[in-house]
Parts: structure tokens; C-alpha cells; sequence
């Protein structure tokens, strides 16, 4: 059996947490997109673990697997190995041969690229870890493999077609000295290269990590092994169903579930499919968010931290939520936009993967507040709209028609994790059975806290 974990939002959902949760169930569990850009935090046994490659799983002594849809840089996945190892933890990851490799001049080159771009207000927020890059060479049939790193003849032959055309990037696109980079002296070099990223396929040679995942997946999972399959970011930034251009540049949806391990649409529709909420909205970096309240000055279109703006109005309750959820990047630490719950957000989501279940979180974090907005739908050129344009720009013009609802105090939480959903406030239940009504989808689970012990279970999907 499979189930699969996708953000319904703008990513920081919560994923990390929900996947803990289940994992003791699990056999094996599954990142199938993204790299180190994607930042989960688990909390166990009173540790809090910070990670951005290696499967959430890995916290509970699961097997974690990075499939072909992932994109790796084997520096950081080597460094959280050893974190883990450090702290007394045994991780057991294997890596898709299929997937690509982050280089250093992918780094090199999405850093220069996001500064171009912030120039013109059209900064996307990547976290400069050549994600995006390294995507774009896969689809132009130019990438650099697990698997290449294993041969020393294929990686030779890989870099020396394609560490030139980067440098001719920097020089002639960007009128940049490529060997002046400071954070990277040998970004370009292909003998250092070589010689470093051969060494990492020495390694994974010598731990047994590299798997044709698919068939690893496939016969696991007729071995009567229970995977579970993680998601990175969120569905608004899918680059297919996101607010393109300020997406991520793989899937997150649920398609991407099968694109990116190998295993069948049928195996995995044919399992559960929880999409995880954020009792709110939270996003980092640029682009629309139309229940956005305050601002980000540098991040918020349109928003610069004046005074007169009339975003600042808002801005007070931003920052209280913000810090009573903690809400800064776990990769960046950049502080993140703050919003109301957008239902017709929601309605996308689960039309795109859909769920079979949802996990909502952060529910703690909005006690103490006296009112609560909903977007319930939005109004567009006079017309009403359930679910979102199919633009950004259209959906950057929508203007949220918000239902109001009572909050609810401040509470034992713990008490109520350990009790269960009844001993939720009267206010805190009818806000979540609105959004599960109005998705015709079943609540597994509510966060009220940081960790998994903080969490009401309504159900388990294994």
C-alpha cells in the first residue's frame, strides 16, 4: 500500500510532521521531487531534527529513498547523514540512479540568475541551491546522473560537454569572471569536479545507496512493504498547476508521486492521498497572495513597509501570527508572508492529487484570535470564481470574498492531543468541518503543536 504526502499550499504546510506521524506504519518512505531546498522539521523525543534532503522517515529509523524525480547535491546529502549519525541515529537512505545531480555551477548560476532577475521585481525566492538549474538541464538532456557518477568514464565525459557551456554562460550572458567567484573557485573546473563527485560515487558505491528505483519501489511494495511517498513544497508551486513563474520546477501534485519513483498511476491513486493544510496561508518570496495581510517589504508586491500603505494596516496581525507560528523559512530563515485560509486555493489542490484525506495544521497558532477570515471564494471582473484563474496575473487581480468565524482562547494543547478531536473549543471544530465539508474530504489529522505528539489523529490511512 502507498500513501502519498502533498502540500495543498504554497509549501511549509507541515509535510515533515505528518509524515513522523505515520512513518511508525511505514516501511519505506520516499521524497519523489525536489532537493535540498526543501525544508522539513521534525521534532522527536524532545529533539528537534532540521532537514533538507534526506526522507523524514530517516527520524524513525525507516528506509528513506530520494527517487529520480529528486534532484541531489551529495554535499548536503553526505553532511546530514553525519548530522544524524552524530546525534545517534543509524539513517538508512538509498538514491534513485536516475536522479540528477546538483553541480556547483548550478549553485553558482541560480544565484546570479535570481539577482538578474530581482532587478525587474521578478525574483521567484529560490533558496539559490541550484534547483532550478539542474531541472533545466535534465529536460535539456544535458544533466549529470547518480548513475553517471558511478562510472568514471560517463562522469568524465558528462562534464566536459557541459562545465564549458556553463562557463560561456557566466562570461558571455552574465559578463562575469567565472574563476573570481569566491564561494565557488572551482565551479568550472572540470578536473576538480571530477575529482570530487567521483569520490561521491566511490561512497555510495561503498554504502550501497545507488537503486534503479522503480523496480526497488515496485518489489518492496510486493513484498507487502508499506511506502509512504513525501512531497517538497506545495501545490500553488507546482510548475504545472502552480502561479507560474513563481513555482518550484517539478511537481509536487500527486502526479508527481509516479513521475518521480517509477511506481505506476494506478499503484498510486490506488492508495491514499493526504493533503496537508495550513490553518492558514503562508508563502515565501514574490507573487500573488490575495488574503496576503501586512506585508513583506522585498517580497510582497507593491509593498515597501510605508506606513501609508494600507497593507500596514493589517501588518500587526501578520507579525502576531507570524511569530506565534513561527513562520521563517527552514531553509532561509526568510520570513514568510502571512494570509488568511483561501477555500478556492484548496479546491484547486484537491482536484489536482486528489485527496482521499487532509491534515490540518498550526491550529494552536491562530488561539487568541477573536475573528478569523475565510476565503470562500473570490470576485473577478464581477464574476464569482470557486477555484483559482489559470494565470497568475489573473489571479494576482481576485479579490477574496471572505466568511467570517469566531476564534477560539488559547489551551492546554497537549490535553487536547492526548483527549482527542471532542476536546477541541466548539469554534476551533466548526472551522475545520467548514473546510472539510466544503472539500467533501475527511480530516486524519490535526496539528496542535510542533510535534507529532501535539496531533489528533482521526485516522490512520495504513
Amino acid at each position: 500500500m502507498t500513501v502519498t504526502i502533498v502540500g495543498s499550499q504554497l509549501g511549509d504546510e507541515g509535510k515533515g510532521r505528518v509524515v513522523d506521524l505515520y512513518s511508525d506504519e511505514a516501511d519505506v518512505v520516499v521524497r519523489y521531487q525536489g532537493g535540498d531546498n526543501a525544508g522539513h522539521t521534525v521534532c522527536h523525543d524532545g529533539e528537534e531534527y532540521k532537514l533538507s534532503l534526506v526522507p523524514s522517515g530517516a527520524i524513525r529509523g525507516k528506509v528513506g529513498v530520494l527517487g529520480n524525480g529528486c534532484v541531489i547535491n551529495p554535499r548536503t546529502l553526505f553532511d546530514e547523514l553525519e548530522m544524524l549519525r552524530d546525534r545517534g541515529l543509524d539513517p538508512d537512505v538509498r538514491v534513485a540512479q536516475r536522479a540528477h545531480v546538483i553541480m556547483p555551477f548550478h549553485r553558482v548560476l541560480d544565484g546570479i540568475e535570481e539577482d538578474v532577475k530581482s532587478e525587474d521585481d521578478q525574483e521567484v525566492g529560490t533558496t539559490g541551491r541550484g534547483i532550478g538549474p539542474t531541472y533545466e538541464d535534465k529536460a535539456g538532456r544535458r544533466g549529470v546522473r547518480i548513475g553517471d557518477l558511478l562510472d568514471p568514464d560517463v562522469l568524465r565525459e558528462r562534464l566536459e560537454y557541459i562545465a564549458p557551456q556553463k562557463r560561456a554562460v557566466v562570461e558571455e550572458v552574465y559578463g562575469l569572471d567565472p574563476d573570481a567567484l569566491e564561494e565557488y573557485p572551482d565551479a568550472f573546473d572540470v578536473d576538480a569536479l571530477f575529482e570530487e563527485f567521483r569520490e561521491y560515487g566511490r561512497r555510495i558505491e561503498r554504502e550501497d545507496m545507488a537503486v534503479n528505483a522503480g523496480a526497488y519501489l515496485s518489489d518492496a511494495r510486493e513484498a507487502g512493504k508499506r511506502l509512504m511517498l513525501e512531497g517538497a513544497q506545495g501545490t500553488i508551486i507546482d510548475i504545472d498547476h502552480g502561479n507560474y513563474p513563481f513555482v518550484t520546477s517539478s511537481n509536487p501534485t500527486a502526479g508527481g508521486a509516479t513521475v518521480g519513483t517509477g511506481l505506476s498511476p494506478g499503484v498510486i491513486g490506488g492508495g491514499e492521498v493526504i493533503g496537508i493544510v495550513k490553518a492558514y496561508l503562508t508563502r515565501v518570496g514574490s507573487g500573488p497572495l490575495p488574503t496576503e495581510l501586512g506585508g513583506v517589504p522585498g517580497d510582497t508586491p507593491g509593498y515597501d513597509g510605508d506606513p501609508e500603505n494600507p497593507r500596514t494596516e493589517s501588518e500587526e496581525l501578520a507579525t502576531e501570527i507570524r511569530e506565534a507560528g513561527d513562520e521563517y523559512g527552514t531553509v532561509t530563515g526568510r520570513p514568510r508572508r502571512v494570509g488568511w485560509l483561501d477555500m478556492p486555493m484548496l479546491r484547486h489542490a484537491a482536484r489536482a492529487s486528489g485527496f482521499t484525506g487532509l491534515a490540518v495544521n498550526h491550529v494552536d497558532t491562530l488561539a487568541g484570535l477573536d475573528e478569523l477570515e475565510v476565503a470562500k471564494a473570490y470576485e473577478l471582473d464581477g464574476e464569482r470564481l470557486e477555484t483559482m484563474p489559470p494565470t497568475t496575473e489573473r489571479w494576482a487581480d481576485c479579490e477574496p470574498v471572505f466568511r467570517t468565524f469566531d476564534g477560539w482562547k488559547e489551551q492546554d494543547w497537549e490535553a487536547i492531543a492526548e483527549d482527542g478531536y471532542d476536546a477541541l473549543p466548539a469554534e476551533a471544530r466548526a472551522y475545520l468541518e467548514y473546510v472539510s465539508d466544503d472539500l467533501d474530504i475527511p480530516i486524519y489529522a490535526i496539528g496542535v503543536g510542533p510535534s507529532r505528539e501535539d496531533t489528533i489523529v482521526c485516522e490512520r490511512p495504513y
